[in-house]
């Protein structure tokens, strides 16, 4: 079996120091840290931000509605300001309605672009499924097996509806989205690449989405290509895309919808265009798009789509690859076993039809309900009110840390487009101290390259910080940021001299 690349395995908040950093900060880290809980005990953010709830940790069964939540979408029209969209949902994530043990600070979670925080109906779903229907999937013919078996299924349809898949057969059921770029590579790649043949990705991939591609093309003789960024950095060159595509031996085209740095969105129509013009087929790293705003892959016109569960509400453990039949069909096995088979004998196998030939084994059954589950969540909400909320949500967090003096914002501006998330770095400081002190202001951002060294050697830094907000977070959260942020930046200054 080919090796598999996660995510997981990319350790964006390693405390080692990259030689040739700006300053050295390890002694300072640990002097500031007491600095940080000395004065946050002297004065906790009481409180908080948002308002406290009752609600226990289950406050959401499986299948129930919020009625205002329905009635707040109802209105022809209507927008959610974001005030009124963060404090309609909070409720439902019970574990940000806690202060920090050592500090008493309120927990402000910005780090929604690593994992989303899940609500109370998505892990009701979870739990009920071991509680009430546990069973192995599609080989029982007993009572409970059947349940898990409509169960598991139906969530794979609640996927397949959410992105606006022409069938649910569309789906598979993956581990991760690292899992589902490998799927294509070690299938199609492996498959339809040989010498002479390109793959091109760009120079802000995530790793998930760039090491697959590497090690494939080494092994088939393939070549792998990138493209850089605009002048702006605020998205990749299309014309040098276009460019390299017009040399005529590029068989695919694999980047990402959003940046999970720059925040940036590709031009899919753009990069499809360009990709039936030369025979050419395209993937797409859904993983900051899908969440966060409303994915149509019908309309979208590329191949395959990834995407992972724990960034939407959902699980770990469960994300999925989306597939147009027939580049599903022309994809051979990739791990074999049980449940993706057909008939076996003992010198041959013939194999199942897709997405049942991609799962082989005893799937994430639960994971998968709870992702069914996250689907309904999102839907209810309504994914234009997502994206509308985050647009402005987002333009907020841009502008007051744009504010802040010696910050350094990647990416584009709001009014180029750009998703709600902000990677940045001070000057003269590491993002790893800076985050330090942030947590222990009860800020939660997060430091290091976030899963994309290139990326980083391009903009000519070692790291960065990066704070990302969701559809639970409210502008008084992204005012605690840069107020502690200040407190940072003021108490570096004052312990270097500056």
């Amino acid at each position: 079996i080919s090796p598999i690349i996660t995510r997981g395995g990319c350790r964006g908040h390693a405390r080692a120091r990259q030689s040739g950093t700006a300053t050295e900060m390890t002694s300072l880290t640990a002097r500031a840290t007491l600095h940080a809980s000395a004065r946050a005990s002297a004065s906790p953010r009481s409180g908080g931000v948002g308002t406290a709830r009752n609600a226990g940790p289950h406050g959401l069964r499986p299948g129930c509605r919020r009625r205002h939540r329905r009635d707040a979408t109802a209105v022809p029209g209507a927008t959610a300001s974001a005030v009124d969209l963060a404090a309609e949902l909070r409720a439902d994530f019970p574990i940000l309605e806690q202060d920090i043990p050592e500090t008493g600070k309120r927990l402000v979670y910005l780090d929604s672009a690593a994992s989303s925080q899940k609500p109370s109906a998505v892990v009701d779903a979870h739990r009920d499924y071991y509680m009430m229907i546990n069973a192995n999937v599609h080989r029982g013919v007993h009572y409970l097996s059947g349940k898990a078996t409509d169960a598991y299924e139906e969530a794979r349809v609640k996927v397949a509806k959410f992105v606006n898949a022409k069938s649910d057969r569309e789906i598979v059921f993956t581990r991760n989205a690292s899992e589902a770029i490998n799927l294509v590579a070690y299938t199609w790649g492996m498959d339809n690449l040989g010498p002479g043949d390109e793959v091109v990705v760009s120079v802000l991939e995530h790793h998930s989405n760039l090491v697959p591609w590497q090690l494939v093309c080494e092994k088939t003789g393939a070549t792998l290509r990138h493209v850089g960024l605009k002048k702006d950095n605020s998205g990749i060159d299309v014309d040098a895309l276009a460019a390299v595509m017009a040399e005529g031996r590029v068989k695919l085209v694999a980047t990402a919808h959003v940046s999970n740095v720059l925040g940036c969105e590709l031009d899919v129509s753009a990069v499809t265009t360009l990709a039936k013009k030369h025979g050419a087929k395209v993937l797409l790293d859904a993983c900051q798009s899908v969440p966060h705003m409303p994915v149509d892959v019908q309309s979208l016109g590329v191949d395959w789509i990834v995407a992972s569960g724990h960034k939407m509400c959902g699980p770990t453990g469960i994300g999925f690859l989306w597939g147009t039949a027939e580049a599903l069909e022309s994809m051979p096995p990739w791990m074999g076993g049980g449940e993706m088979i057909q008939d076996v004998y003992m010198d041959r196998s013939t194999y199942a039809p897709p997405p049942a030939r991609f799962e082989a084994g005893t799937p994430a059954i639960g994971e998968a309900i709870a992702l069914g589950r996250a689907c309904d969540y999102l839907t209810e909400v309504g994914m234009d009110r997502v994206h509308a909320f985050e647009k402005e949500i987002g333009g907020i967090l841009y502008d007051k840390l744009s504010a802040v003096n010696d910050v350094t914002i990647y990416g584009p501006t709001p009014a180029q487009g750009r998703a709600s998330l902000a990677a940045f770095n001070v000057a003269g400081l590491h993002a790893n101290d800076v985050c330090t002190l942030l947590d222990q202001a009860g800020v939660a951002t997060r430091s290091g390259h976030h899963c994309t060294q290139p990326l980083h050697r391009y903009l000519g830094v070692p790291a960065t910080a990066r704070a990302s907000l969701y559809l639970y977070n409210t502008p008084g959260e992204v005012d605690a940021l840069v107020e502690s942020l200040t407190d940072t930046i003021s108490f570096f200054r004052e312990i270097n001299g500056m």
